[in-house]
Protein backbone atom coordinates (compact mmCIF):
# COMPACT_ATOMS: atom_id res chain seq x y z
CA UNK A 1 0.00 0.00 0.00
CA UNK A 2 1.33 3.64 -0.74
CA UNK A 3 2.50 5.45 2.26
CA UNK A 4 -0.19 8.54 3.22
CA UNK A 5 0.50 11.98 4.05
CA UNK A 6 -1.62 14.65 5.60
CA UNK A 7 -2.77 17.73 3.91
CA UNK A 8 -4.68 20.30 6.37
CA UNK A 9 -6.27 23.78 6.02
CA UNK A 10 -7.55 25.43 8.96
CA UNK A 11 -10.28 28.23 8.76
CA UNK A 12 -10.35 30.32 11.53
CA UNK A 13 -13.05 33.08 12.08
CA UNK A 14 -16.72 34.18 13.08
CA UNK A 15 -20.23 32.19 12.27
CA UNK A 16 -22.46 35.55 13.50
CA UNK A 17 -21.18 35.83 17.07
CA UNK A 18 -19.25 32.60 18.00
CA UNK A 19 -16.22 31.35 16.66
CA UNK A 20 -15.68 28.87 14.37
CA UNK A 21 -15.84 25.20 15.14
CA UNK A 22 -17.71 22.37 12.40
CA UNK A 23 -21.38 22.26 13.83
CA UNK A 24 -21.59 26.09 12.88
CA UNK A 25 -19.83 25.65 9.87
CA UNK A 26 -22.13 25.88 7.01
CA UNK A 27 -21.96 23.06 4.29
CA UNK A 28 -21.67 25.73 1.61
CA UNK A 29 -18.34 26.22 2.78
CA UNK A 30 -17.33 22.93 2.80
CA UNK A 31 -18.34 22.67 -0.86
CA UNK A 32 -16.38 25.79 -1.30
CA UNK A 33 -12.76 23.71 -0.38
CA UNK A 34 -13.95 20.51 -1.81
CA UNK A 35 -14.38 21.97 -5.17
CA UNK A 36 -10.83 23.73 -5.30
CA UNK A 37 -8.68 20.96 -3.58
CA UNK A 38 -8.74 19.30 -6.43
CA UNK A 39 -7.40 21.24 -8.82
CA UNK A 40 -4.73 22.60 -6.05
CA UNK A 41 -3.37 18.65 -6.59
CA UNK A 42 -4.33 17.60 -9.53
CA UNK A 43 -4.31 20.20 -12.00
CA UNK A 44 -3.42 18.60 -15.12
CA UNK A 45 -4.33 14.81 -15.12
CA UNK A 46 -6.76 13.80 -13.00
CA UNK A 47 -7.67 10.46 -15.10
CA UNK A 48 -4.81 8.43 -12.93
CA UNK A 49 -4.23 10.67 -9.52
CA UNK A 50 -4.26 8.65 -6.29
CA UNK A 51 -7.06 8.33 -3.71
CA UNK A 52 -7.75 11.34 -1.79
CA UNK A 53 -10.25 11.11 1.71
CA UNK A 54 -11.80 13.96 3.38
CA UNK A 55 -12.34 14.61 7.55
CA UNK A 56 -13.33 17.29 9.18
CA UNK A 57 -12.08 18.46 12.67
CA UNK A 58 -12.25 20.89 15.19
CA UNK A 59 -9.54 23.04 15.84
CA UNK A 60 -11.61 25.89 14.10
CA UNK A 61 -12.31 24.11 11.52
CA UNK A 62 -9.78 21.89 10.12
CA UNK A 63 -9.89 19.88 6.80
CA UNK A 64 -7.88 17.18 6.48
CA UNK A 65 -7.56 15.44 2.96
CA UNK A 66 -5.31 12.23 3.18
CA UNK A 67 -3.38 11.29 -0.06
CA UNK A 68 -0.26 9.36 -1.37
CA UNK A 69 2.95 10.83 0.33
CA UNK A 70 4.65 12.16 -2.68
CA UNK A 71 1.37 13.77 -3.72
CA UNK A 72 1.98 16.06 -0.34
CA UNK A 73 5.55 15.97 -0.81
CA UNK A 74 4.86 18.40 -4.48
CA UNK A 75 2.08 20.03 -2.66
CA UNK A 76 4.39 21.22 0.02
CA UNK A 77 6.93 22.43 -2.05
CA UNK A 78 4.71 24.41 -3.83
CA UNK A 79 3.03 26.13 -0.49
CA UNK A 80 6.58 26.76 0.27
CA UNK A 81 7.41 28.28 -3.19
CA UNK A 82 3.83 30.76 -3.65
CA UNK A 83 4.78 31.80 -0.08
CA UNK A 84 8.06 32.58 -0.74
CA UNK A 85 7.21 34.63 -4.32
CA UNK A 86 4.32 36.20 -2.08
CA UNK A 87 2.69 35.55 -5.89
CA UNK A 88 0.55 32.67 -7.82
CA UNK A 89 1.57 34.07 -11.18
CA UNK A 90 4.30 31.30 -12.16
CA UNK A 91 1.54 28.17 -11.03
CA UNK A 92 -0.67 26.43 -13.58
CA UNK A 93 -3.55 28.31 -14.41
CA UNK A 94 -6.13 25.59 -12.34
CA UNK A 95 -3.67 25.95 -9.29
CA UNK A 96 -3.74 29.57 -9.26
CA UNK A 97 -7.44 30.12 -10.17
CA UNK A 98 -7.97 27.63 -6.92
CA UNK A 99 -5.57 29.85 -4.42
CA UNK A 100 -7.92 32.43 -5.88
CA UNK A 101 -11.09 31.73 -5.43
CA UNK A 102 -9.71 31.00 -1.47
CA UNK A 103 -8.36 34.56 -1.54
CA UNK A 104 -11.73 35.56 -2.57
CA UNK A 105 -13.81 33.46 0.00
CA UNK A 106 -11.16 34.61 2.74
CA UNK A 107 -12.16 38.03 2.03
CA UNK A 108 -16.46 37.15 1.55
CA UNK A 109 -16.32 35.69 5.00
CA UNK A 110 -13.60 37.33 6.78
CA UNK A 111 -12.11 33.93 7.10
CA UNK A 112 -7.81 33.32 8.00
CA UNK A 113 -6.92 29.82 5.79
CA UNK A 114 -3.80 28.37 6.85
CA UNK A 115 -2.50 25.73 5.07
CA UNK A 116 0.34 23.24 5.91
CA UNK A 117 0.92 19.00 5.35
CA UNK A 118 1.97 16.60 7.42
CA UNK A 119 5.80 17.34 6.77
CA UNK A 120 6.18 20.12 8.46
CA UNK A 121 4.74 21.21 11.81
CA UNK A 122 3.90 25.40 11.13
CA UNK A 123 1.38 27.06 8.57
CA UNK A 124 3.09 27.18 5.48
CA UNK A 125 1.00 29.33 3.82
CA UNK A 126 -1.60 31.67 5.11
CA UNK A 127 -4.39 33.60 3.16
CA UNK A 128 -6.48 36.29 5.10
CA UNK A 129 -8.44 39.52 3.94
CA UNK A 130 -4.61 40.91 3.87
CA UNK A 131 -3.38 39.05 1.45
CA UNK A 132 -2.77 39.28 -2.22
CA UNK A 133 -2.68 36.18 -3.78
CA UNK A 134 -4.11 37.04 -7.18
CA UNK A 135 -3.19 36.68 -10.78
CA UNK A 136 -1.42 39.78 -12.60
CA UNK A 137 -4.13 40.74 -14.97
CA UNK A 138 -2.21 42.23 -17.70
CA UNK A 139 -0.14 39.07 -18.41
CA UNK A 140 -3.74 37.66 -19.72
CA UNK A 141 -4.69 38.98 -22.98
CA UNK A 142 -7.84 38.37 -25.26
CA UNK A 143 -6.88 36.19 -27.86
CA UNK A 144 -8.09 33.69 -31.08
CA UNK A 145 -7.86 30.27 -30.80
CA UNK A 146 -8.70 27.00 -32.53
CA UNK A 147 -9.49 23.44 -31.67
CA UNK A 148 -10.11 20.54 -33.18
CA UNK A 149 -11.64 17.31 -32.33
CA UNK A 150 -15.25 15.61 -31.80
CA UNK A 151 -18.48 17.23 -30.06
CA UNK A 152 -19.72 15.28 -27.26
CA UNK A 153 -22.09 17.23 -25.48
CA UNK A 154 -23.85 20.57 -26.61
CA UNK A 155 -26.63 22.06 -24.39
CA UNK A 156 -27.18 23.47 -20.80
CA UNK A 157 -30.00 25.13 -18.83
CA UNK A 158 -28.40 28.32 -17.39
CA UNK A 159 -25.08 28.40 -19.49
CA UNK A 160 -25.45 26.83 -22.49
CA UNK A 161 -21.62 25.44 -24.35
CA UNK A 162 -20.72 22.67 -25.94
CA UNK A 163 -18.23 19.85 -24.98
CA UNK A 164 -15.12 19.00 -27.44
CA UNK A 165 -12.55 16.52 -27.22
CA UNK A 166 -9.08 17.62 -28.39
CA UNK A 167 -6.37 15.29 -28.21
CA UNK A 168 -3.85 18.59 -27.58
CA UNK A 169 -6.23 20.57 -24.58
CA UNK A 170 -8.11 17.26 -23.58
CA UNK A 171 -11.81 17.87 -22.62
CA UNK A 172 -12.96 21.59 -23.54
CA UNK A 173 -16.08 23.78 -22.59
CA UNK A 174 -16.78 26.30 -25.07
CA UNK A 175 -19.77 28.59 -23.94
CA UNK A 176 -21.77 29.31 -26.80
CA UNK A 177 -26.03 30.44 -27.07
CA UNK A 178 -29.17 28.53 -27.42
CA UNK A 179 -29.91 30.24 -31.14
CA UNK A 180 -26.66 28.60 -32.62
CA UNK A 181 -27.71 25.52 -31.29
CA UNK A 182 -31.35 26.10 -32.79
CA UNK A 183 -29.80 27.33 -36.07
CA UNK A 184 -28.08 23.82 -36.86
CA UNK A 185 -30.85 21.32 -37.63
CA UNK A 186 -28.21 18.58 -37.54
CA UNK A 187 -26.49 16.51 -35.13
CA UNK A 188 -23.61 18.07 -33.66
CA UNK A 189 -22.72 14.95 -31.69
CA UNK A 190 -19.65 12.46 -32.33
CA UNK A 191 -19.00 13.70 -34.86
CA UNK A 192 -15.14 16.27 -35.77
CA UNK A 193 -15.30 19.95 -36.11
CA UNK A 194 -12.98 22.50 -36.32
CA UNK A 195 -14.00 25.66 -33.50
CA UNK A 196 -13.12 29.04 -33.69
CA UNK A 197 -12.95 30.68 -30.13
CA UNK A 198 -12.05 33.67 -28.48
CA UNK A 199 -10.69 33.58 -24.98
CA UNK A 200 -7.49 34.38 -22.49
CA UNK A 201 -4.48 33.30 -22.96
CA UNK A 202 -0.62 33.62 -21.34
CA UNK A 203 1.79 36.32 -22.69
CA UNK A 204 4.17 34.90 -20.78
CA UNK A 205 3.51 31.02 -20.98
CA UNK A 206 1.21 30.21 -23.97
CA UNK A 207 -1.15 28.82 -21.36
CA UNK A 208 -4.85 28.88 -22.74
CA UNK A 209 -7.72 29.89 -19.73
CA UNK A 210 -10.11 27.73 -20.85
CA UNK A 211 -13.30 28.46 -18.41
CA UNK A 212 -13.02 32.15 -20.54
CA UNK A 213 -13.91 30.50 -24.11
CA UNK A 214 -16.23 31.60 -26.13
CA UNK A 215 -17.82 30.01 -29.31
CA UNK A 216 -17.42 32.12 -32.53
CA UNK A 217 -17.24 29.86 -35.46
CA UNK A 218 -18.36 25.78 -35.78
CA UNK A 219 -16.11 24.78 -38.67
CA UNK A 220 -16.84 21.87 -40.83
CA UNK A 221 -13.08 19.47 -40.13
CA UNK A 222 -11.99 17.38 -43.30
CA UNK A 223 -8.71 16.38 -43.46
CA UNK A 224 -8.46 16.86 -46.96
CA UNK A 225 -7.36 19.52 -49.13
CA UNK A 226 -9.51 22.37 -49.45
CA UNK A 227 -8.35 25.09 -52.25
CA UNK A 228 -11.31 27.11 -51.69
CA UNK A 229 -11.35 27.46 -48.04
CA UNK A 230 -7.59 28.11 -48.10
CA UNK A 231 -7.94 30.90 -50.68
CA UNK A 232 -10.58 32.34 -48.70
CA UNK A 233 -8.28 32.56 -45.66
CA UNK A 234 -5.74 33.93 -47.87
CA UNK A 235 -7.91 36.81 -49.70
CA UNK A 236 -8.78 37.86 -45.79
CA UNK A 237 -5.15 38.16 -44.98
CA UNK A 238 -4.06 40.26 -47.62
CA UNK A 239 -5.73 43.14 -45.78
CA UNK A 240 -3.07 43.00 -43.23
CA UNK A 241 -0.49 43.06 -45.95
CA UNK A 242 -1.20 46.10 -47.76
CA UNK A 243 1.58 48.59 -46.45
CA UNK A 244 3.89 45.90 -46.18
CA UNK A 245 6.72 46.14 -48.40
CA UNK A 246 8.18 42.25 -48.69
CA UNK A 247 11.15 42.40 -49.57
CA UNK A 248 11.80 44.59 -46.18
CA UNK A 249 9.99 41.82 -44.40
CA UNK A 250 12.00 39.03 -45.78
CA UNK A 251 15.16 41.03 -45.25
CA UNK A 252 14.03 41.54 -41.73
CA UNK A 253 13.10 38.10 -40.78
CA UNK A 254 16.72 36.77 -42.20
CA UNK A 255 18.69 39.31 -39.77
CA UNK A 256 20.39 41.11 -42.69
CA UNK A 257 21.54 38.08 -44.46
CA UNK A 258 21.90 37.36 -47.70
CA UNK A 259 21.30 34.58 -49.46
Amino acid sequence: MDKIGDIEIRVNGKSGNQDLIPDNYDIKQIAAILKNVEDLLFPANKKNRPLVSYNIEEGSVRHIFKTSVQTVIGFSALLGQVQSNNSIDFLDLKTARALENIQHLSREKNYEFQIKTSLKDDYELVINPNTQFERVENIWVDAELYFYGSIKDAGGKSKVNIHIDTSDYGYVTIETDESFLKGHEENLLYKKYGVRAKGKQNIETGEIDTKSLKLIELIDYSPKFDSGYLNSLIKKAKKNWNNINPDDWLMNLRGGYEA
